[in-house]
């Protein structure tokens, strides 16, 4: 038999395409009748908000790679601009598709439940005379046009700001005229205004985009001149940054320099009024020096994400998710003394479903503890008003060692972690970013206690962040432990982190950019043995994104020799699954539910006696060799067991389960004559009641 060639381009699935395909995936929950009606638009809000980061970062990200080697080709054989091309199909059915699903659907289902957004022609002249008294006394006085001549240049245009560009007849007192402006709307304004009860006819919730009161009163803002043509845009920049980490000596300066800049990058996307005449469009595309194909015409507001003020502003609990309490485990719950429950067991958390306050409880009670005397952590996104930092704040001006490890280049939370890391310098906490060229990864938190005699690390690992609102909405798994050898690990990762010195072999946690790979394709080919020797070989992986090529043809070669594979991928898959004589032993599905799913599992069945690891990591190339990752084993049989049984509950879902094809689409997997089981609500049931 001829031997298949894992490289060959047809194997794979261009990240771009699936990356666009995951968005189409969030945007199908808006049109799902058994979701509230207000979710339903959360999710459309998302998917935009999606699409603008794809922009921002990914698309941004080629054109910077086409500026370097313009012959590159992806390991989908495609060159760069092949992907643009199908980047720019993909992404304009997408916004055509927000748009009909916003006019078409939930639009009239809103105005079923009289939650109204009025267009100006249906105004009654008691709401026009409000609106325009609104406009006078609230917009107009912070509204600044400029009118473009030889003194008036066009302005900087503000990454994601909206925007008009303005036709005029007429001169002004000067006797100028050059036939447009350009008007910015402040970030402060409001994108939605409600209009009060008094001037509404069908109850509170009557509201008016921004846009259209700008439109109906633009006139005012140009005395004795008329007024052709008010059309909104706006522009999408790269606001992917770069630090130069050979050429700095202080990492957080050149992150604040740089996000100075980040509102300003290259433009890639050009949003516009689809009534925009062709001209002033060919103008606008121009002055942004864009091509066509990042052109796109808005059927409605040019900005959807902003529509998410709605779910804060209508008051209908009738229309949202239900609420749940998470609970706390019962090793947890019995005794107040957290170290005292650890020291008796291993006790894993799986948010949200069990609270994330557990964590903030061992940093807190370690910061009061007379007997801790260090805590060492790591913080990707924490959220400004983060309890976790007040926590440490606390324990270092209690004179305890406290060591902080802040990542700054957490994409888009930047500014969030330079506060955080001058908080707690004022209190005397070690800071430290890190190890440049590497971005720290890892979830990891550490507490030195001397009990008696003898020192003792408590450790909590994770899959997510140290942050308290995401714990709402993400799953993940975190674990609390003190075994002995694993707290070992993570005393020798900080030292790494904080210090210098050659790399510490690691007992039990697998770490990028050393092990974890080359351990990960280990245990991969293990199960290729167990197959071929007739044992049980079975793999499940859970994970946000499947690109790194040396995992997926291990995947592949697994598939070869007989390897069951069940993989849970919520987002990028670049693994082309169900290929005859390559990966037809290979499932694929995706998850899009009310959590976001970002725990991240690699089961190995390992002949029967499986061996479960959960990780800070993704199957990415920059996961594996560009950042500091943890992959830590689960040794208690009893919580390996859960998390199996969790996985196992996860490939029986039918409601919010997307299977992937080997064409690269997905199909929606619908229970027909079988009962309806959906992981997430199931989960809820367990453990929220």
């Amino acid at each position: 038999m001829e031997s298949i060639d894992l490289n060959s381009p047809e194997l794979y699935i261009n990240r771009e395409h699936s990356l666009l395909e995951f968005n189409f995936r969030v945007l199908a929950q808006a049109l799902d009748e058994t979701l509230p009606l207000l979710e339903r638009l959360n999710y459309l809000c998302i998917s935009c908000s999606n699409l603008d980061e794809f922009y921002e970062v990914r698309v941004a990200s080629l054109i910077q790679m086409a500026e370097m080697d313009p012959n590159l080709v992806s390991s989908d054989g495609l060159t760069i601009n092949e992907q643009f091309d199908k980047i720019s199909i993909k992404a304009h059915e997408l916004v055509a598709e927000q748009y009909r699903v916003l006019n078409e659907v939930l639009i009239p289902c809103m105005e079923a439940e009289n939650i109204r957004f009025l267009r100006r022609d249906r105004w009654s002249p008691a709401q026009k005379a409000w609106l325009e008294k609104y406009f006078n006394e609230e917009l107009l006085p912070i509204l600044t046009p400029v009118g473009l001549d030889s003194a008036h240049p066009f302005p900087r245009i503000l990454n994601k700001s909206l925007n008009f560009i303005i036709s005029l007849t007429g001169k002004d007192a000067f006797g100028r005229n050059s036939g447009r402006a350009v008007l910015q709307a402040p970030r402060a304004l409001p994108r939605i205004v409600q209009l009060p009860v008094t001037e509404t006819d069908s109850g509170p919730y009557d509201f008016v985009f921004l846009s259209s009161i700008i439109h109906a009163f633009v006139n005012e803002l140009f005395n004795g001149m008329m007024v052709k043509g008010c059309y909104q845009f706006r522009v999408t920049r790269n606001s992917d940054f770069f630090v130069d980490d050979d050429a700095i000596d202080d990492l957080m300066l050149a992150v604040e320099g740089e996000l100075a800049m980040r509102n300003y990058g290259d433009e890639v996307r050009l949003e516009i009024d689809g009534n925009c005449p062709e001209e002033t469009v060919n103008f606008l595309l121009a002055r942004f020096d864009l091509k066509p194909d990042r052109l796109f015409l808005a059927n409605g507001p040019v900005n959807l994400s902003r529509m998410q003020t709605i779910l804060s502003m209508v008051e209908r609990p009738d229309l949202k998710f239900t609420p749940f309490k998470s609970s706390v485990p019962p090793a947890l719950g019995r005794n107040k003394d957290i170290f005292a429950s650890i020291r008796k067991q291993d006790i894993l958390l799986h948010h949200p479903y069990e609270s994330f306050s557990p964590v903030v409880d061992f940093i807190r009670q370690a910061a009061a503890d007379p007997d801790v005397l260090a805590i060492k952590q790591t913080l990707y996104r924490t959220g400004v008003d983060s309890p976790i930092v007040a926590a440490l704040i606390k324990a270092a001006r209690a004179g305890k060692e406290v060591t902080v490890v802040i990542e700054l280049r957490a994409r888009f939370d930047e500014k969030d972690n330079i506060g955080l890391a001058a908080k707690l310098q004022e209190a005397a906490a070690h800071v430290v970013y890190g190890v440049v060229g590497y971005k720290t990864h890892a979830k990891m938190c550490m507490v030195l206690r001397k009990e008696g005699s003898t020192l003792r690390n408590y450790v909590h690992l994770g899959t997510g962040n140290y942050h308290p609102k995401t714990a709402r909405l993400y799953t993940d798994y975190g674990l609390f432990t003190c075994e002995k050898e694993l707290g070992e690990d993570v005393r020798r990762v900080f030292m790494q982190l904080t210090s210098l010195g050659k790399v510490s072999k690691l007992n039990k946690l697998l770490q990028s950019p050393f092990t974890l790979h080359h351990g990960i394709l280990k245990m991969i080919d293990r199960e290729i043995e167990h197959a071929k020797k007739g044992k049980p070989a079975r793999i499940i992986i859970k994970v946000n994104a499947v690109v790194e090529e040396q995992a997926i043809q291990a995947l592949y070669r697994a598939s070869q020799a007989g390897v069951e594979i069940k993989m849970i991928v919520r987002g990028v898959c670049c693994l082309r699954p169900g290929v005859p004589g390559v990966s037809e032993n290979i499932e694929v599905r995706s998850i899009v539910g009310r959590f976001l799913e970002h725990t991240r599992i690699y089961a190995f069945c390992n002949g029967g006696d499986w061996a479960v690891y959960a990780s800070s990591a993704d199957l990415m190339n920059r996961n594996m060799f560009r950042r500091v990752e943890v992959c830590f084993p689960i040794a208690d049989k009893r919580i390996a067991e859960r998390i199996l049984n969790d996985l196992d509950a996860y490939l029986r879902d039918n409601a919010q389960a997307w299977q992937l094809q080997s064409d690269g689409q997905y199909r929606h997997l619908r229970a027909d004559d079988q009962a309806i089981y959906q992981v997430q609500s199931e989960l809820l049931k367990a453990f929220c009641g």
